[in-house]
């Protein structure tokens, strides 16, 4: 069945005339997106093209908003204003679900950013009138400090690849998944894995690598939480990588980034070791023009798409049970 994204003309306008709750064949889903403006579309194509895979007989209907503390620029804040539910209209109006994404974080304590009331508000709303919720790489950071005080841990290098995992077995979100999991991963932090368990966290997949990939909280509402990215499309993490080289490129950051492991052919690798020699030698924004892109690109390939749409799959399916 096709997903649905509401656009704005039909939102709901208020309180005092609550929109009926969704018919049992439809699930209404909030999507709190929360990526950079460059990320910001590509990230609700995303999540919609992931849902649209997932859903099997069940009509998805798609809302989409953004914290508003966020900085924007014009381009982005337009397209907020002719396309997103106003944050305060979304958690009025009937959900079953949210999905809230990450963001790039600009203070050295989450509970310092700006939007962190917000933040917060949106969590409470999640766990009291949701069925269930997703919360991803940063999102999951913030949600677990808030819930059980467990503080995200700095990493030496940045985490990116894509990466193998254990999967616990029998787990209803895993039906049709099988190890090792393959997930890209795209973060400087991570949450440890033996805190979560203390906490009573389940742990869904991991590995010695990166830890919890994913992992859930059983509580009136079924919190999901991701560390890696299952949306990401096959091209999210080269594009992410080409971003960070034009970064280091123009002087915004000190060291030239990490090349994702477990990603690129040996080919690939070895045209990017090439490129990486070039851009130490001559340190100019300019060369990011020669960045091999569109040879690499066309190389990769998505093996994770097959298992991100079986869990997704298995969470609105126990959405549907549970409504």
């Amino acid at each position: 069945m096709p997903v649905e994204i509401e656009p704005r003309t039909a939102r709901y306008a208020g309180k005092s005339h609550p929109r009926p709750d969704a018919p049992a064949g439809e699930i209404v889903i909030g999507l709190v997106n929360n990526m950079p403006d460059a990320a910001l579309q590509s990230t609700e194509n995303q999540f919609a093209g992931l849902l649209q895979e997932a859903s099997s007989g069940q009509t998805v209907r798609l809302r989409v908003t953004s914290l508003p503390q966020l900085p924007r620029s014009v381009e982005a804040l337009e397209h907020i204003r002719r396309s997103y539910w106003a944050f305060e209209e979304l958690l009025a109006a009937p959900l079953d679900a949210l999905i809230v994404t990450g963001t790039e974080p600009r203070a050295s304590v989450l509970t310092e950013e700006p939007y962190w009331q917000h933040f917060v508000e949106l969590l409470s709303f999640a766990r009291e009138h949701t069925v269930a919720s997703i919360w991803s790489c940063l999102a999951a950071h913030g949600a677990v400090l808030k819930m059980d005080g467990i503080e995200r841990q700095r990493l030496p290098e940045k985490r990116c690849g894509v990466y193998q995992h254990a999967i616990l077995s029998g787990h209803p979100l895993l039906d049709g998944v099988s190890a090792p999991l393959p997930m890209p991963h795209s973060r400087w932090n991570e949450l440890p894995p033996a805190d979560l368990r203390a906490a009573g966290y389940t742990l869904l997949s991991w590995s010695d690598e990166t830890g919890a990939d994913a992992f859930v909280r059983e509580e009136r509402s079924l919190l999901l939480f991701f560390q890696g990215h299952p949306e990401y499309e096959g091209t999210t993490l080269f594009k992410e990588y080409r971003r960070d080289v034009g970064r280091y490129l123009n002087g915004r950051q000190p060291h030239y980034p990490t090349l994702p492991c477990g990603y690129v052919s040996a080919e690939a690798a070895a045209l990017l070791a090439e490129f990486r020699e070039r851009a130490l030698a001559s340190r100019s924004a300019a060369l990011l023009e020669s960045f091999p892109f569109g040879a690499i690109a066309a190389s990769l390939e998505n093996r994770w798409r097959s298992s991100a749409v079986a869990v997704y799959r298995n969470w609105l399916l126990l959405i549907m049970r549970r409504k």
